[in-house]
């Protein structure tokens, strides 16, 4: 399995009336870590062909991040069948290593033309794994 992993500084954007980051943004950088770890892993023949949807997302808060805190984010995928990939996101307080909160997606992958669900092919299985 190949762990892709993103740093980011808590700004006053993600802080919400609470002081604290919002919900929002955890849902947020779910969506942008499993766009990034897509793109940076697909050759532009795949991304030319392909896309992912969204399927189900459960997402669990287990604590908050403050304003200034160093954030880092892991996906990797999990398994693969068919048409699906189920990715894994954990969101940590990288100075004091807390996991802030963890995710669970289910994606589809489409197939640009015909705008229908296509099987992973091993080629783009493979980008996931070991890679």
């Amino acid at each position: 399995m190949h762990t892709y992993i993103k740093t980011l500084t808590v700004t006053k954007s993600h802080i919400d009336e609470h002081n604290h980051v919002n919900n929002v943004h955890y849902v947020q950088w779910v969506q942008d870590i499993a766009k990034a770890h897509w793109e940076t892993n697909a050759s532009t023949a795949i991304l030319k062909n392909y896309y992912w949807v969204l399927i189900t997302h459960f997402i669990e808060h287990k604590t908050e991040a403050l304003l200034n805190d160093i954030i880092e984010i892991k996906t990797f995928i999990s398994e693969s069948r068919g048409a699906t990939c189920i990715r894994n996101v954990e969101i940590f307080n990288a100075t004091t290593n807390k996991l802030l909160a963890k995710s669970e997606t289910k994606w589809c992958l489409i197939d640009l033309k015909t705008k229908r669900p296509s099987r992973i092919t091993p080629d783009i299985e493979a980008l996931f794994v070991n890679s």
